[in-house]
Order: structure tokens, then C-alpha cells, then sequence
């Protein structure tokens, strides 16, 4: 498969980069708050490739953008919103896992023609034992990374999110390549978790987002009331959203079901096109 590389520079000029492949409208998918976008998509990518132009950049101090000691949710927000406007036409835009850039960029970007969410986290509809457990996944991440061993670091976070069964089907690098983002992940923690002021998944917030908006879960998850009701949040208080059950997968069906997780995201961008 062709590809090159896309770059844009964010509000305060940290360079955000991604690699595009494919054919088609282009489709822009941004890695949670686990990954980038090097590794997050790079099963997902060859089954959409026929349909779509793919782009998979990563946010600051992710796989090949450039660094800034700000990881503030709203510089996120930036690194996207200047990514998307490079493209020059309308995009639609896919999530996963860490919500706020996507969204945010969906509520702040006229070039955002559709949006997909898949396994979201809103923590304002957790349970407070899950917010808990992930407490105790991001402090047992950060002393692994302290210490300097990040594949370490990104096989503590992974039971928070990831089943056994996934697990056991991931490859054997992956919490090599993985553990690359873990840096970047736990700045974004550090510096957003108790911060105060609007959130993008908040329902005021969701309400500018005028494209149409898609909530997917898998019925295999992890913590699976939490990534259930937060699907539910986003499409109810989104202008136009939907939500999907997906039966049978987890949450890194990106990487291990990515087949049927194109199928459904081909879907649903075609049925709004």
C-alpha cells in the first residue's frame, strides 16, 4: 500500500504528523489516550483502505509529531481540529477510547462531516468503583515509567481495558510498541484529570456537534456498564447520534477484529455521506 505523511501545525506549533494510505473521502483516525498513531490503527487500515483516503496522525508526543510540555485537553483539541483543516475538504473522524480530541475537534471543526466513537470513556457516567480501578491502573503505570520500563508500564495499564482473551491475541511486541505513547498518556493524566471547566463529552458540549455522530461498544469489554452508558451519553446528547452494540468483540477489536469493526465504520460514513 502507498502512503506518505500529512503535516500540520497545532495553534501553538508543535507539528502534529500521520501517515495517510488508501483511496477515497478522507477518513481521519485518532488514537485514544493508550497508543498512536503508528500502532492504533495499523490492523484497521488495510480493510478501509479501498474506501477511504486514511489518515492516522498522532497528538503531541505521540509516534512521529513533535513534543510540547502542554498536554492540556485543549491543546489536543488543537492538534486535531489543525490536522483535519489541512485536508481541505470535509473528513469523517473516528475515536477510540480517549474521546475528548475527537470530540472536541467534531464540536470545533466545520471540516468534520461525521464522527464515530468506538469504546469511549465518559467518567461522568462511571461507576465509582471503574473510576477507581483506573486510579489504580494509572498508578501502577506511572511507577513502571518511573522507573523507565515502559513495556512494563503499558502491561500494567492493560487489564484496565483489555481481556484476557484479547490478550492472548495480540502480538508478541505489543506492549513494546506500545509502551512508547505511555510517556505522553501519563502527562495527559496528570494534567487534565482534576482539571476544572467544560469537557468535551459534557452535554452542553456535545450539543455543537452538529454532524452525524455514531457510539459503538462491543459487548465483550472490559467494565462494560461504563463503556455502555457512555455510548448511550454520547448519542443521546449529541444534535444527531446513534449508538451500536457490536456482539462478540472487546476493546481493542481495532487490532483484533478489525475486519468487522470496518464493516461497521464503512457503514454508517456511507449511510451519511
Amino acid at each position: 500500500m502507498t502512503e506518505h505523511v500529512q503535516v500540520a501545525s497545532s495553534a501553538d506549533g508543535t507539528k502534529i504528523v500521520g501517515r495517510v494510505r488508501g483511496q477515497g473521502p478522507p477518513l481521519v483516525l485518532v488514537h485514544g489516550g493508550w497508543g498512536d498513531g503508528e500502532v492504533a490503527y495499523e490492523a484497521l487500515v488495510p480493510h478501509l483502505a479501498d474506501g477511504f483516503t486514511c489518515y492516522t496522525p498522532s497528538t503531541r508526543g505521540r509516534g512521529l509529531s513533535g513534543d510540547n510540555s502542554d498536554h492540556g485537553v485543549h491543546r489536543l483539541v488543537e492538534d486535531v481540529v489543525a490536522f483535519v483543516e489541512t485536508i481541505g475538504e470535509p473528513v469523517c473522524l473516528v475515536g477510540w477510547s480517549g474521546i475528548e480530541p475527537p470530540l472536541g475537534a467534531a464540536a470545533q471543526s466545520r471540516a468534520v462531516a461525521a464522527v464515530a466513537i468506538f469504546e469511549g470513556y465518559v467518567p461522568t457516567v462511571a461507576d465509582p468503583d471503574d473510576l477507581a480501578a483506573l486510579g489504580a491502573a494509572i498508578e501502577r503505570t506511572g511507577a513502571a515509567a518511573a522507573d523507565g520500563r515502559l513495556a512494563d508500564a503499558a502491561r500494567a495499564f492493560a487489564p484496565y481495558v483489555i481481556s484476557d482473551v484479547e490478550l492472548a491475541a495480540l502480538d508478541g511486541d505489543f506492549f513494546e510498541r506500545w509502551g512508547r505513547s505511555i510517556p505522553a498518556m501519563l502527562r495527559y493524566f496528570q494534567q487534565n484529570m482534576s482539571r476544572e471547566g467544560p469537557r468535551a463529552y459534557d452535554a452542553d458540549q456535545m450539543a455543537r456537534i452538529s454532524a452525524p455522530l455514531l457510539a459503538l461498544w462491543g459487548t465483550e469489554t472490559t467494565h462494560r456498564a461504563f463503556v455502555s452508558q457512555s455510548a448511550q451519553h454520547l448519542a443521546r446528547h449529541a444534535a444527531d447520534g446513534h449508538v451500536r452494540e457490536l456482539a462478540g468483540v472487546g476493546h481493542v477489536a481495532p487490532l483484533v477484529a478489525p475486519e468487522f469493526l470496518a464493516k461497521e465504520l464503512a457503514s454508517f460514513f456511507e449511510s451519511v455521506r
